[in-house]
């Protein structure tokens, strides 16, 4: 495969095509032929998140809660593969961490090599949901005033352009109905070009804004769900339009300090001269710190006496229905047809399977990073199985 990837750029050299594929070429430069890795943020432009003064820690629980190896998961019809955690987590699927946390306590770990809870790690798709709180935040503080203001309010050079950037709503960013014609497709191949290109600019470009401005729609916003990164991405841009802040400037002083994180985290930005964070998958933190997010929902938006986020948002981010199980960036474990316990979790994920997984009915906290996921592992699946047979 990674042949045949650098024969079809070659190729597109030749052709005197590559001009219009620099993006493709810089993610190439800068990722190599397999693209983003968990730890390849060192090869990006980012901003530093900083933590505050006070720092909050996890419990350790007196003894490891080794029973949970003794079990055993599986998957759907046909396969049914039956296996133990560490077999379904770690030696199939490139697991570097898991954590879990029960009632503020760390119950249970398992690395990967020189890998620890304070390891940095890029967790790519949970950033998605780390900006609908954020976004949540910036509605209760009244820098947005309702979710069903138009994305024009923000960015007012949207105007004029196509009468359907008037109809897309932050309510329609959040649950991913923007109608815009854009797809996360990775694979590099000559036909796709042009899809690949959006999305290596997206990752790799300079201007985010222009390549929103530049953007097409395939339906009217409202009418049709797709999961595309670009919508987040526009997400991202109203809270820093509608705040005032770059995007790391305001995770840091409304979620990294106000949760007492123990690291620094990052966030990748288009350029230092436009200086727009990548809200759909820029940000980088240690299992620790993600940790703390899943305890603030746990909380309904509390951290030990103190309103972070409104109750009503998680509330409404968390209120999955039988045809709406992604809501507001988060995934109820039904979205996917698991098979699922008396009391369903939701998650948070990432290419790579980075999993922030919550269940409030057992007070439960499960994270996962992995650099790859090759092994018939869901992850969220697995999660729920375990958090159902937790007593």
């Amino acid at each position: 495969m990674g042949f045949n990837r650098i024969i079809s750029t070659i190729l597109l050299v030749a052709l005197g095509v590559v001009s219009s594929s620099c993006s493709i070429i810089r993610g190439y430069r800068a990722d190599g032929l397999d693209g983003p890795g968990i730890f390849s943020f060192e090869h990006h432009v980012h901003d530093t998140v900083p933590n505050g003064d006070q720092v909050f820690q996890f419990k350790m629980a007196e003894s490891r809660a080794d029973w949970i190896d003794t079990l055993h998961f599986y998957n759907e019809p046909p396969h049914c593969i039956n296996q133990t955690f560490p077999e379904a987590l770690a030696n199939k699927s490139e697991t570097q961490g898991i954590m879990i946390i029960q009632n503020d306590t760390i119950v249970y770990e398992l690395y990967r090599g020189d890998f620890t809870g304070d390891s940095m790690a890029t967790i790519f798709s949970v950033s998605k949901s780390i900006t609908s709180l954020l976004c949540g935040i910036a509605i209760d503080e009244g820098y947005i005033e309702s979710i069903h203001d138009p994305v024009t309010k923000y960015l007012p050079e949207l105007k004029g352009k196509d009468p359907r950037w008037e109809k897309l709503t932050v309510n329609y960013l959040l649950n991913m109905f923007s109608g815009l014609d854009f797809r996360d497709e990775y694979e590099f191949n000559i036909k796709a070009l042009k899809t690949v290109n959006a999305i290596a600019r997206l990752n790799y470009g300079h201007n985010l804004v222009r390549q929103i401005k530049g953007l097409k729609f395939r339906c009217d916003p409202g009418t049709s769900f797709r999961y595309e990164s670009m919508t987040t991405a526009i997400l991202g841009v109203v809270i820093e339009r509608a705040t005032g802040r770059h995007y790391g400037e305001y995770l840091s002083e409304k979620v990294w300090k106000p949760l007492q994180m123990e690291s620094v985290a990052l966030i990748n930005i288009d350029s230092p001269k436009h200086h727009v964070g990548h809200a759909f998958g820029g940000i980088t933190c240690t299992l620790k710190d993600l940790a703390k997010i899943g305890r603030l929902y746990l909380n309904n938006g509390m951290w030990d006496g103190k309103r972070i986020v409104s109750e009503e948002w998680i509330h409404q981010t968390t209120d999955f229905r039988p045809k709406s199980s992604y809501r507001y960036s988060w995934y109820d474990v039904r979205f996917e047809g698991f098979k699922t316990g008396q009391y369903p979790g939701f998650y948070a994920i990432g290419i790579y399977n980075q999993v922030l997984y919550i269940n409030p009915h057992k007070k439960l906290i499960m994270v996962r990073m992995g650099a790859d996921n090759i092994g018939w592992a869901t992850i969220p699946e697995v999660f729920e199985q375990l958090s159902d047979l937790w007593p």
